[in-house]
């Protein structure tokens, strides 16, 4: 039966599989709350994780059928890490297989995804459970540890002696689930960064419905996802596998945070909503490849929206984070508008609302034609009226470099109640 609220602790081996049980079901219109762990450091230096994250087990939701679209309101995203490390990595080649996100082995005994042990600090500190050899795929070029105060308002850079002293205590302070196998980051204790301040702003990096085809949960997004072509690991799938299964999941957009809201492809009875990888704070684009991955206890809320077949997520984000342009028009606005419509004979004017579409692929530049193309679909129109939309009323922005982007632009109601969601839009947005 059905429940009004799931409570979830389970996390999964970094892959997201279809044919595993999902957990659940969730009502329509019910509430997940779940302790997620942290993404990309973390699971990047644990060989038994899969896929370079480590995300939920996915929630079935009542009446999610292939061909909806389930949205998910963010309800709350409170950070439970006080300290978390993070910064650029170089791979060490001989620790794993053509992908070292998702195909990691032991160098001396050759075990494929072996049981690790931690010995010490430092990023020595990771050693086979076999053969005791040496294993972490991943290194820092450049990194940090991160103290939170309290409030989680602000985050300072630590010293060697100060991240030296955390990574003894690594999985305490990153507040680590009990569920989690991942060997924690701060442990590594880097230090190149002493005494920066910068504000938390937490979001949530990993958040959507399962792929149609089991996929590393890193992978399931266009631009990650192109490691798979002709992998020469077991998760191995073509482009045009990829692009019809994956659900871009894996968006790493800092406008998904508490208070907006993901509208999601369902690809799989039931949607499988999952979550992970929340950042406590990122700027665009996420340029150094990885941010600060904390733990954190989430809640959303679900709500099935029948015969909205997306290929990709659809973003409502906060007022304040739309492009200036893509903002909606206000009443003041308007009068100013209205003012001119006699001399310029327009008797009617458009009424928008601001909808913004994720793209993904190998590049920004296919990521873009990507949202283009999807926002096209979706509201019936070119591709040419999008892009003419989203220069004079929203923007382009990155999510993740180096292949994710928004296509953010006021789009007429009549084409979003066409399409079935003007009815969120303005419960988003309001109406002036």
């Amino acid at each position: 039966m059905a429940k009004q609220t799931i409570m979830v602790n389970e996390l999964t081996n970094g892959v997201l599989d279809p044919n595993e049980p999902m957990l659940g079901p969730v009502k329509d219109g019910g509430v997940i709350i779940a302790n997620t762990a942290p993404g990309c450091w973390g699971p990047m230096i644990t060989p038994a994780l899969r896929g370079g994250h480590e995300v939920t087990k996915p929630v079935y939701v009542e009446g999610a059928q292939v061909g909806d679209a389930i949205a998910v309101y963010i309800k709350s995203v409170v950070v439970t890490s006080s300290v978390v490390a993070s910064g650029n990595e170089f791979t060490v080649p001989e620790n794993f297989d053509g992908d070292p996100f998702v195909a990691k082995k032991c160098p001396h005994c050759g075990a494929e995804h072996p049981d690790t042990v931690l010995e010490g600090i430092g990023d020595a500190s990771v050693r086979c459970a076999h053969c005791g050899a040496e294993i972490a795929a991943f290194k820092f070029t450049h990194g940090y540890t991160i103290a939170f105060n309290e409030k989680k308002t602000v985050g300072v850079t630590l010293t060697k002696e100060k991240a030296e002293e955390m990574a003894k205590k690594a999985k305490e302070v990153m507040a680590i689930p009990d569920a989690s196998i991942q060997n924690p980051i701060v442990t590594f204790a880097p230090h190149d960064i002493v005494g920066n301040i910068s504000r938390m702003r937490p979001f949530i990096g990993q958040l959507g419905t399962t792929p149609s085809v089991p996929m590393p949960d890193s992978h399931n997004a266009g631009d990650f996802g192109s490691f798979l072509i002709g992998a020469p690991h077991e998760y191995a799938i073509d482009n045009e596998t990829l692009q019809k299964n994956k659900t871009d999941g894996h968006m790493d957009i800092n406008r998904v945070r508490q208070g907006a809201v993901v509208i999601c492809p369902v690809k799989v009875e039931g949607g499988g909503i999952y979550v992970g990888d929340v950042h406590g704070m990122q700027g665009d684009g996420e340029i150094a490849g990885h941010t600060t991955d904390v733990s954190a206890v989430v809640t959303l809320k679900v709500k099935v929206l029948k015969n909205l077949k997306l290929d990709g997520p659809i973003i409502l984000p906060l007022e304040e984070d739309l492009p200036h342009l893509a903002k909606p028009i206000t009443k003041a606005e308007k009068n100013q508008a209205w003012s001119m419509g006699g001399d310029l004979e327009i008797m009617e004017f458009e009424e928008t609302a601001p909808i913004s579409f994720v793209g993904t692929g190998e590049n920004l530049n296919l990521a873009i034609d990507n949202g283009l193309e999807r926002a096209a679909s979706v509201l019936g129109i070119t591709v040419p009226e999008v892009k003419n939309r989203a220069t004079i009323n929203g923007g382009i922005e990155i999510g993740r470099y180096p292949g994710t982007a928004t296509v953010t632009f006021l789009a007429p109601v009549n084409l979003l109640e066409k399409a079935g969601i003007l009815e969120m839009v303005v419960e988003q947005y309001g109406t002036d």
